[in-house]
């Protein structure tokens, strides 16, 4: 057992990974993208697939303390960009990132989380299994050595590398003073596209996105506006099949945003069993799933 002393002076939780790679400047495995920033790291620390950054990449970020609207848009949006082949790229921070990884993990794709942290030190510590799905099934980079803790600094300089990965960069939420803001400056400075979901004008959370689409960012409106604006083609509208009533009560209460079984079943107005049985029978039907928090939500 450590003495008091000890968990005082101890550093930041590591996770328990593989040994990561190390990615020179001049190696074949350091992202070229990399090399238009002004000052580029001269060192990548990696955990996972290399290959997960052979396709096109699409920056999703914004603000930690999303919405219910913001986790729905950045979910839909990182999910179609995973099923149409595309990369999700972001920073595993709390609200917009995660939704994002989370959403394209849960979609089979591929998505990278650069970390300010050292790439096996999970922030926010609560992100642990996220940093390990990401770890096993994706990406995890850094510039910072492994084991190094969160510093002053060290998340707005992340920011330019998440810039410089991404052909586009879709700010889903962000207030004026919000990090994505920076992360979107990076990438116009890169030249690189630049977009942005509208949301309410007197809703804090959509103040910098707005303020971006005023400056000349594209609107992402729909999914689709996504999709095309990263070059894959729209995504097919399958017809809704028959549904019976108790299946469209939940179908409709999943309109409404990922939730527990029990919150679904409160929001269509069935028993728990009941919601249970319409549930496995949209599973079933490839219409909804379970996320790795256990929350419900429409595919």
């Amino acid at each position: 057992m450590r003495t008091a002393q000890q968990l005082r002076t101890a550093g930041p939780p590591r996770a328990q990974t593989a040994e990561c790679a190390r990615w020179y400047k001049a190696g074949a495995e350091y992202p070229g993208e990399l090399l238009d920033l002004p000052v580029a790291p001269d060192l990548l620390f990696a955990l996972g697939a290399r290959s997960t950054l052979d396709v096109p990449r699409v920056a999703i970020v914004g603000t930690r303390d999303c919405s219910g609207y913001g986790d729905r848009t950045a979910r839909k949006i990182a999910s179609a960009i995973a099923r149409a082949g595309g990369c999700v790229v972001s920073g595993m921070a709390r609200g917009v990132d995660a939704c994002a990884h989370r959403a394209a993990l849960e979609a089979g794709g591929r998505t990278v989380a650069v970390l300010g942290t050292g790439v096996d030190v999970p922030y926010p510590r609560g992100h642990a299994q996220l940093h390990a799905q990401l770890a096993e099934h994706g990406l995890v980079l850094s510039e910072s050595p492994p084991g190094t803790a969160a510093f002053r600094g060290c998340f707005p300089r992340r920011n330019r590398i998440i810039a410089a990965l991404a052909q586009v960069t879709i700010v889903v939420e962000a207030g004026h003073k919000s990090g994505a803001l920076l992360t979107a400056k990076n990438a116009l400075d890169l030249g690189r596209t630049v977009a942005a979901v509208p949301g309410p004008i007197d809703s804090p959370n959509s103040a910098g996105t707005n303020e971006l689409l005023r400056d000349g960012a594209h609107v992402i409106a729909t999914v689709d506006d996504a999709l095309t604006l990263a070059g894959f083609p729209a995504a097919p509208e399958l017809p809704l099949p028959d549904l019976t009533d108790t299946e469209r009560a939940l179908w409709d209460a999943l309109g409404k945003g990922a939730a527990q079984l029990d919150v679904l079943a409160m929001r269509s107005g069935m028993t728990l069993r009941d919601c249970m049985s319409a549930m496995t029978s949209l599973e079933l039907r490839g219409l909804a799933s379970s996320g790795y928090a256990g929350e419900y939500r429409r595919n």
